[in-house]
C-alpha cells in the first residue's frame, strides 16, 4: 500500500525561510531598540534575540544603520543619499549635508514620510526620541567626523543633528512661520555655512594656540 503524502503537510516541518527569517530580525531589531535606543543595540545582541547567527543578520542587512532603517521603515536610499553628501573635498560640505538632509526628509516622498513619521513619534516618545538622535549622530560622527581629525568629534555631531533635526520640527512638526514660508534654497544658504563651521572647524592660528590652556 502506497502512503501519500500531502504537501501542504510536508511543508510545516521546513525550515523557515529566507522572508520568515528576516522578519525574525526585525522584529528582534525593533523590540531591543526600543529597549536599549540606537547607540547601545548591537548586531550580536540582536542576533541573539533572533535566535540566529551574526553574521545572518550581516546578509541581510549590511550594518545597524541599514537595519534601523527597516525597522523604521525608511528606504535605503536616503542613507546613501545622505552619506553621498560627505564625499569630495571639505569645501562647501556644510552646504551638501544640509541640502542632502532636506531631500530625504522633504524631497523624496518615498522617505519623507516614514522619516516624518519617525520624527513626530520622536517627539512625543522619549524612546523613540532617543533612538532618532542616537542614529542621527552616529551617521554624522561615521560618515563625516572621524574622517576629518577634529575635537569634540562626539559633540560636534550632536551639534549638527540637532540643528538639522530642528530644522524639520519647526518646518514640518510645528510650523513656524518664518520657517514654513521660507525657500529651502535660503535655508541651505543661511544653514550651510553653520554646519560647515562645526564639521570643519578653521585651522587654528598661532596666536589661537598661544592663548589655549
Amino acid at each position: 500500500m502506497t502512503t501519500h503524502t500531502n504537501p501542504a503537510s510536508a511543508r510545516l516541518g521546513r525550515r523557515p525561510g529566507a522572508n520568515t527569517t528576516r522578519q525574525a530580525i526585525l522584529a528582534a531589531a525593533r523590540a531591543r531598540f526600543a529597549a536599549d535606543g540606537f547607540t547601545a543595540t548591537t548586531i550580536r545582541r540582536i542576533a541573539t534575540d533572533a535566535g540566529v547567527d551574526a553574521s545572518l543578520v550581516m546578509q541581510f542587512f549590511r550594518s545597524k544603520n541599514e537595519l534601523f532603517a527597516a525597522v523604521m521603515a525608511v528606504p535605503p536610499g536616503a542613507l546613501t543619499r545622505f552619506s553621498a553628501a560627505f564625499d569630495g573635498t571639505d569645501d562647501r560640505i556644510g552646504e551638501r549635508v544640509v541640502r542632502a538632509f532636506f531631500e530625504v526628509w522633504e524631497v523624496d516622498a518615498d522617505s519623507a514620510e516614514p522619516l516624518m513619521a519617525m520624527l513626530r513619534g520622536a517627539i512625543v516618545n522619549d524612546q523613540a526620541g532617543e533612538q532618532l538622535s542616537g542614529f542621527l549622530q552616529e551617521r554624522l560622527l561615521v560618515d563625516a567626523i572621524t574622517q576629518r581629525d577634529v575635537d569634540d568629534a562626539m559633540l560636534r555631531a550632536g551639534i549638527v543633528s540637532s540643528m538639522l533635526v530642528g530644522l524639520v520640527v519647526g518646518r514640518g512638526v510645528v510650523g513656524v512661520p518664518a520657517l514654513t514660508e521660507a525657500e529651502r534654497e535660503r535655508l541651505i544658504e543661511l544653514v550651510g555655512p553653520a554646519v560647515q563651521s562645526v564639521l570643519v572647524p578653521a585651522p587654528r592660528t598661532a596666536e589661537d594656540q598661544e592663548s589655549r590652556p
